[in-house]
């Protein structure tokens, strides 16, 4: 074998090697409905961990993964869900939302909002990418709260997609085509279809 040949051998390898380790991005999940949802946890806006298998089981779980706290289509689809929580307590529901926001971020976008339901730290887009979110690079926007002008930075830029998580921790909804108003609506319809069919 000459060198030439020796070199490509070594570089085949060594790129099979790097492509093993690399982790899967979202583009390569493909989590459908009837499929089991990832269990996950992260730190919610009152800086606590929250974790899914902690609410699997009782209640119907809305998991629904947004682009950017503070922001216009955000902001309505977080108001959509504050408005509907009754409807949706009724219905067996709880919601969570996820973002790629720091945890300040969200605590901001909680209080300024008045909503109702816990706000989830997704830094790295790890949980967005287990769920087949895609992701891209984050930003920073500026807001002025309470007054005062404050920037707020995020590391990632997840797709807005809606899930519904059964009591069995399968999917029963995958959205990924969301209108942000209208999506507690949806998800209301979706399961009250769900319940005249089970």
């Amino acid at each position: 074998m000459n060198t030439v040949s020796k070199f490509l051998d070594i570089c085949t390898t060594a790129s099979i090697v790097l492509l093993l380790a690399l982790p899967v991005n979202a583009q390569e999940v493909d989590l459908q409905i009837g499929d089991a949802a990832p269990e996950f946890e992260a730190l919610a806006d009152d800086g606590d961990v929250w974790n899914s298998a902690d609410h699997i089981g009782e209640k119907l779980l809305v998991v629904y993964f947004y682009p950017a706290a503070m922001t216009g289509g955000c902001t309505d689809q977080a108001c959509s869900f504050r408005d509907n929580r009754t409807k949706l307590t009724e219905l067996g529901a709880e919601v969570v939302g996820i973002s790629g926001d720091s945890i300040r971020n969200l605590e901001i976008f909680k209080r300024t909002n008045n909503l109702n339901f816990p706000l989830l730290s997704d830094p790295e887009g790890e949980i967005a990418s287990a769920f087949g979110v895609p992701v891209r690079d984050g930003g920073t926007i500026t807001r002025v709260v309470d007054g005062e002008e404050v920037e707020l930075e995020r590391q990632v830029t997840t797709a807005r997609w809606t899930f519904i998580i059964g009591h069995d921790g399968n999917v029963l909804y995958k959205d990924t085509d969301v209108d942000a108003a209208g999506d507690s609506d949806a998800v209301i319809r979706a399961i009250e279809q769900l319940a005249t069919t089970n």
